[in-house]
């Protein structure tokens, strides 16, 4: 998300010419990008990877323990799994991907009954499921007449906004 900051500069120059001096002002309008979020602190929104652990309805939304995980690849995720001795110094990690998940610390967040979901039901590209249906399958229910197209243990992207989260994505894994 980007807002355009207008920014008003006058720029004052002096002019000297042939034993006169002068004064100029120019006024001139510039147009920056910024990001949504400026000055100290951490962003405005954040995305984490990671298992959602419990979502159980709180008033008018879902109140959500997350796991957070790092999902890594390439390179990165080469040399933690060697580190990790999931596979031999040097080896790629199979699919590309690896995860890390050390803490195992829940971290709470408010989920809006309206947040964005999406859940692997019919292939890899994700189906808008609502987050009422969601909870159902952290419960281990499904609200769906076949089976998911891969379990939620996959893990799931969050955006979150502060406390909030606006939505959640599941984590295709090969």
């Amino acid at each position: 998300m980007k807002r355009i900051i207008s920014v008003l500069v006058v720029l004052t120059a002096t002019v000297v010419s042939a034993g006169c001096g002068g004064t100029t002002t120019v006024t001139k309008t510039v147009t920056v990008s910024a990001p949504a979020k400026s000055g100290v602190g951490p962003p405005g929104e954040i995305v984490q990877f990671g298992y959602v652990k419990s979502l159980e309805r709180k008033g008018s939304g879902y109140e959500m323990r997350f796991d957070p995980a790092w999902l890594l690849s390439g390179a990165t995720a080469n040399a933690a799994a060697a580190e990790d001795g999931a596979v031999p110094a040097g080896q790629p990690v199979p699919n590309d991907n690896y995860v890390v998940d050390e803490g195992h610390r829940l971290l709470t967040y408010e989920v809006p009954a309206s947040a964005h979901v999406t859940a692997l039901t019919k292939d890899v590209t994700g189906t808008p499921i609502t987050v009422a249906q969601l909870a159902q399958l952290v419960r281990g229910e499904n609200p769906f007449p076949r089976p998911l197209f891969e379990p939620i243990s996959t893990g799931f992207w969050i955006r979150v906004d502060s406390d909030t989260v606006r939505s959640l994505d599941q984590q295709y894994h090969p």
